[in-house]
């Protein structure tokens, strides 16, 4: 350009081939615009990327007529520089307001097109936690003996939790239990046993049920959790004795471990059962012999059970002379320690998938 001014400086040619120069350049810039403009207004949504390619892209229409600036007159350049960069700008605005009218984002508008060609992705299977695996395995045994199933609140009253459960204000069991009280009259519930009395003031007999679900009580190390899962269940009916309670528990052991399971029964204390017992089995990991998990005794306690007290047929109105029942409580997490071989308790509520993966 600069060859071309001198060549023609002589015959006065300069200063009009540089305003030709200029106003060229110009009239492209305002060109393009006029046409950018026109197109967006009509593009629908497939034809958002490629516009955005032709006009506002690395080598798109505006980016090469900002390259060509070079040739134009120096006091030129950046008038005309400004006026393109303003022009592409104000363009570039108006494209991401069209996307937005269109519902067309820059990730929806590049990702309209699915390539079969890729492989899937795999996702990952979930499975169910081993505290829940064993006490649906429970509850499918027990229903199985003709068992029925019933939930209740976790948060429960003084007298279903403990009063109606032959369980009356200072009576020393209570200390057994940790309670967390919420008030005066209300608490997390200790055991599921409440549900004993709720569906005995509900139905009459005969009754045979479990009732599954949380529990809490303020104790925490190797084998105890502040919140934990049990299972209470219970039958009543006209001549039950503790020769039905030991059959049904026998039953339960033999699917849940092994038929060849060894069970003892020692006398225990429950406020709520009269007799009482606490259930062995033999040892699983020993297979009886004797060892650091058994505390060399070859037997490990399971649950604890008995015939169901009168004084709590009394409060809910059954006849004691008429009726009998067995109830039987279970924690859920003891009997998967005991079936996964498990040391410590606390590993179920960590959420390490390295170890809820095995189950």
């Amino acid at each position: 350009m600069d060859t071309l001014k001198l060549e023609t400086a002589g015959r006065g040619l300069a200063p009009s081939l540089a305003v030709k120069t200029k106003c060229v350049m110009e009239d492209e810039i305002l060109r393009l615009k006029g046409e950018a403009t026109a197109a967006l207004g009509e593009a629908g949504k497939e034809d958002l990327e490629p516009f955005r390619v032709k006009y506002l892209g690395r080598k798109g229409l505006f980016t090469s007529v900002m390259r060509q600036l070079g040739s134009a007159p120096a006091a030129d350049r950046p008038r005309l520089g400004k006026l393109a960069n303003d022009i592409k700008q104000e363009l570039t605005q108006a494209f991401a307001a069209r996307q937005e009218e269109l519902g067309a984002g820059r990730g929806q508008g590049t990702a309209t097109r699915l390539d079969l060609s890729l492989p899937g992705r795999v996702l990952p299977r979930g499975r169910l936690h081993p505290v829940t695996q064993v006490m649906a395995e429970v509850c499918a045994i027990f229903e199985g003996l003709g068992f029925t199933v019933a939930e209740g609140p976790d948060v429960e009253t003084d007298f279903y939790n403990f009063e109606a459960l032959n369980i009356p204000p200072h009576h020393p069991a209570r200390d057994m239990h940790d309670t967390f009280y919420v008030s005066d009259a209300l608490l997390l519930r200790t055991h599921t046993s409440p549900m004993q009395i709720r569906a005995m003031e509900r139905e009459q007999p005969p009754l045979r049920m479990i009732a599954p679900g949380k529990v809490y009580r303020c104790d925490s190390d190797i084998t105890h959790t502040p919140m934990f899962h049990q299972v209470e269940g219970f039958l009543v009916d006209r001549q039950v004795s503790f020769a039905d309670l030991k059959g049904v528990l026998s039953v339960f052991i033999a699917r849940m471990f092994d038929a060849d399971t060894a069970i003892r029964f020692r006398p225990s204390f429950f406020p709520f059962t009269e007799p009482s017992a606490e259930v062995d089995i033999g040892c699983v990991m020993c297979g009886g012999k004797g060892c650091r998990v058994c505390k060399q005794t070859g037997w490990l306690e399971i649950l604890g059970a008995g015939l169901i007290d009168p004084a709590v047929f009394a409060k809910v109105g059954y006849d004691p002379e008429a009726y009998s029942g067995f109830a039987f409580g279970l924690g859920i997490e003891r009997i998967a320690m005991l079936k996964y071989g498990i040391n410590d308790i606390r590993l179920y509520y960590e959420n390490d998938l390295r170890f809820l993966s095995q189950f």
